[in-house]
């Protein structure tokens, strides 16, 4: 009810394939970015919103792809919470974990929680109670479920597609929803 919220990722830049020009690389990516606003959602690139009910407010913080490695760097944090200062609670939009080591961390204004994805838990893995491996971990120190570092947070959603391989073994697909709820102050 309170709206649809969407990020790019790596892949949504157009930059995997082979084009026949920079026009027709760019004319796919502006499609693609057309589709979130086609379905009705809003995509913040390098942006925020801020939410309200009644009183209470938070702030939805969007960024583009800031990946680790071979990954683009599109990603402004702080353009994209410029102006969220004053708000209690700031919830980050960032595709690829690697950002939270590699800026959320250390920046101010916090973060409260980032919600990330990218690394598809690499499809392959083992998870039991209380603990999961997968391959994945040696690229991605946080690679899926909930991580915390002092009051800073991060979620790390193994997705529900596929990348190459065109299956998953023992990472299955997820969907995660938070229930949020009023703390202490």
């Amino acid at each position: 009810p309170m709206g649809v919220y969407s990020i790019l990722g790596n892949h949504d830049y157009s930059s995997y394939g082979r084009w026949k020009s920079a026009a027709a690389r760019q004319k796919d990516f502006d499609s693609m970015c057309r589709a979130h606003t086609q379905l009705g959602w809003h995509l913040l690139r390098n942006a925020h919103h801020v939410l309200r009910r009644g009183e209470a407010a938070l702030v939805i913080v969007g960024v583009e792809n800031w990946g680790g490695r071979h990954f683009s760097r599109y990603g402004d944090l702080k353009k994209a919470t410029l102006g969220t200062a004053g708000y209690p609670v700031r919830l980050l939009l960032s595709h690829d974990p690697t950002h939270w080591r590699g800026e959320v961390l250390r920046h101010k204004p916090h973060v409260d929680v980032m919600f990330a994805g990218h690394t598809h838990g690499m499809q392959l893995g083992v998870v039991g109670k209380g603990w999961q491996w997968s391959p994945i971990k040696y690229l991605y120190p946080e690679w899926r479920g909930l991580y915390r570092e002092g009051r800073h947070q991060l979620y790390v959603n193994p997705g529900f597609g596929h990348i190459g391989y065109l299956g998953r073994l023992g990472i299955w697909p997820e969907v995660t929803v938070f229930r949020l709820t009023r703390g202490r102050p």
